[in-house]
């Protein structure tokens, strides 16, 4: 898995994201089994609920496009970033968007890098991010690993 290659998708998906409330802007880049690269940004809405976040944006793009098994994704993003802002911290995803991605990824190898840039970063395991997460083997899915 090339690491700086993901932070470097996820930095170009930052640059679309649309944040006029509350000038939080989040990229991610979502890296395949096949090796496909999926980016996706965070959408705000004034209504607050419609918002979507980058990494939801990046998983339901690949799934429309028949994507089901993943390896890792990159989430860079902060407080005004996409207005050239130095991301001084990691940008952790929501519990809905790890809820999503324990729908699609193995908890124990699929990985989350979360980055300030191509030398600042962290990587965690799914499980590490959502311990005890209730997911498709809780539903007696055996095809689904947990």
């Amino acid at each position: 898995m090339d690491v700086e290659m993901l932070i470097r998708e996820a930095m170009e998906a930052l640059k679309n994201s649309y944040a006029p409330y509350s000038g939080y802007n989040v990229g991610a880049a979502l890296l395949t089994e096949r090796g496909r690269v999926f980016r996706g940004c965070n959408i705000e809405n004034a209504a607050f609920s419609p918002t979507n976040c980058a990494e939801r944006t990046a998983f339901f793009k690949a799934v429309s496009e028949g994507e089901r098994h993943f390896k890792a994704i990159c989430i860079v993003g902060g407080k005004n970033a996409k207005n050239g802002a130095p991301i001084t911290d990691f940008a952790a995803p929501c519990g809905v968007c790890r809820q999503v991605m324990l729908e699609f990824c193995d908890p124990d190898t699929f990985r989350i890098i979360l980055a300030k840039n191509e030398d600042l970063y962290e990587i965690h395991t799914l499980r590490k991010l959502i311990p005890r997460g209730f997911g498709p083997s809780n539903l007696g899915h055996a095809d689904k690993k947990q």
